[in-house]
């Protein structure tokens, strides 16, 4: 297969990157699911961006910093929070149904969410992820120059040194048709990640099955740096329940005057943090795991029952219908929540136009690190960062031109030395240790000597999955253990090199915050070496 751009990923990054593109150019979109079963159709609060007079750019981009541990790149930070209307604008453009509000400026409701100084926080009811990404998959689907590929895995990138050229470039990718189980060969002079995070890393997490960081991991074995892979946000309110799979209540639960409570209905939050509920996530997940594990309960309550029933069936419809499917009645009683893991703030190395280490790779959305989110993401601005990014991102690739295909065709993949053995169990077990042991020892409260253990065992089962990589044909799960090993050991080095506790990285060993804050930068051996 030829195009040229190859975006792999189908969230709201990687669709606004075809969007802009496909009016002159062929586009490919490899999605490993159907479509619409990324992390960007799960998102429920909204996306952030200065919409009203009384807020500013200033505002937000203070909100975003204080948020950040002083780690944000406050270039990357003001570009982004400064794009963020037109960007905006352009999803109206597109015809994404936001909550009207006839009485505000703009016409559209905002709401306010943890960290924020001010309510910028434009919305689709408590589904605005699914009302962006149906509506701009509507378009891509009968966009005569976009080609969707779905069901297809992303195996490995096709760079320069894969192939013996000169050059750090990239050329396309491999990816593993899951109808047929045939890996296709993917040629393009420009390739896109936008992959999303790495949630499923971690045993309990608010993010899909597709979140298994096979950008941040191909990128990687490609030669591409990694910054900040510590920084793991933990949102705090995930619905606990047995047979609550990854269903979060959002951040505007708590905007809207959400109370976060013990079993006998005492309220915590203020005896930790000023801002109480309001607090950052990273603030609110640590005070909830601490009086967790203090008094030896499985969860606490976040109560939101005081506001009158329609006004709860107006914002929250989706949370509302999803607690009582597990007979919650969220206009009577509280909600049961505990903290999971849900935002990957680092990534590879890119800079505003998504660009990467290799000539013609670019990262954008959740797989890339600009430097926005710093040590910690500031609620809703991940959204706004896949729109402003993608965009220019499309820009850049446009402006580079189309001139870098190599003109000999791609090699194909070479299977010719595996085989194929029935050792799913194998698989099953070593994704299931891999969870718990990152859940156990790289979580949210982390300690030298735990974070030395997760390196020991990590080695261990990497070597055992890379093994079972080499000699055996592929399949999704194999790949996914691949990516997900490949990711864990780099938040546990990234964990290691960081001698602070700073935003969402808190180490009972380093409880100190360092005067300055400088990012965590990985490089693998082999680039190390060229002095890159």
């Amino acid at each position: 297969m030829n195009f040229d751009v190859a975006i792999v990923g189908s969230g709201l990054a990687g669709l606004s990157v075809a969007l802009n593109l496909a009016q002159t150019r062929r586009v490919a979109i490899i999605a490993k699911r159907p479509m619409a079963e990324g992390a960007s159709d799960w998102a429920q609060g909204g996306i952030a961006a200065v919409l009203d007079s009384g807020d500013s750019i200033e505002n937000h981009v203070r909100d975003t910093l204080i948020a950040g541990g002083g780690l944000c790149d406050e270039a990357s930070t003001r570009f982004i929070v400064e794009h963020g209307r037109e960007a905006i604008e352009w999803l109206i453009s597109q015809g994404v149904p936001f909550t009207r509000d006839d009485a505000a400026e703009l016409g559209f409701h905002l709401t306010r969410e943890g960290g924020h100084s001010h309510r910028r926080i434009i919305h689709a009811a408590d589904a605005t992820g699914h009302a962006v990404v149906a509506t701009l998959g509507e378009r891509v689907r009968h966009h005569p120059n976009i080609t969707l590929l779905e069901n297809h895995y992303a195996i490995d990138l096709i760079t320069s040194d894969r192939l013996g050229l000169p050059g750090r470039c990239c050329h396309g990718l491999y990816a593993l048709d899951l109808a047929t189980n045939r890996i296709v060969t993917i040629e393009a002079p420009h390739t896109v990640l936008a992959t999303g995070g790495a949630g499923k890393v971690y045993l309990y997490t608010t993010n899909p099955d597709t979140a298994t960081g096979d950008g941040v991991a191909m990128a990687w074995r490609a030669g591409c740096r990694v910054s900040n892979m510590e920084f793991i946000q933990f949102h705090p309110t995930c619905l606990f329940h047995p047979y609550a799979k990854s269903f979060l209540i959002s951040e505007a639960v708590r905007g809207e005057g959400g109370i976060l409570k013990l079993a006998d209905g005492t309220r915590f939050m203020p005896h930790h943090d000023e801002r109480a509920e309001l607090a950052p996530r990273d603030i609110v997940a640590r005070a909830i795991d601490f009086e967790i594990k203090k008094r030896g309960v499985d969860c606490v309550y976040l109560d939101i029952s005081h506001q009158p029933a329609a006004f709860l069936h107006e914002h929250f419809p989706t949370i509302l219908a999803r607690c009582l499917e597990f007979g919650i009645d969220i206009t009577k009683e509280a909600i049961p929540v505990v903290p999971a893991a849900h935002y990957t703030c680092g990534g590879v190395v890119t800079d505003l136009s998504g660009r990467t280490d290799l000539s013609g790779l670019y990262a954008v959305g959740e797989t890339a690190c600009t430097g926005l989110h710093g040590a910690n993401r500031l609620a809703s601005n991940s959204l706004l960062e896949c729109l402003v990014t993608g965009r220019t991102a499309a820009a850049a690739i446009e402006h580079e031109g189309f001139g870098g295909a190599i003109h000999a065709p791609l090699p194909d993949w070479d299977e010719s030395r595996v085989s194929d053995p029935d050792e799913e169990v194998v698989v099953a077990h070593n994704w299931d240790e891999l969870r718990r042991l990152m859940w156990n020892y790289v979580g949210i409260v982390r300690t030298d000597k735990r974070l030395a253990r997760a390196k020991h065992r990590l080695m261990l089962l990497r070597d055992e999955i890379h093994e079972y990589y080499a000699n055996f044909k592929v399949t999704r799960d194999l790949l996914e253990l691949r990516n997900l090993v490949e990711v864990a050991t780099l938040i546990v080095d990234s964990a290691r090199s960081r001698r602070e506790s700073r935003g969402l990285h808190y180490s009972r060993d380093w409880p100190a915050t360092l005067p300055k804050a400088l990012p965590t930068v990985l490089a693998p051996e082999h680039i190390r070496n060229r002095n890159v």
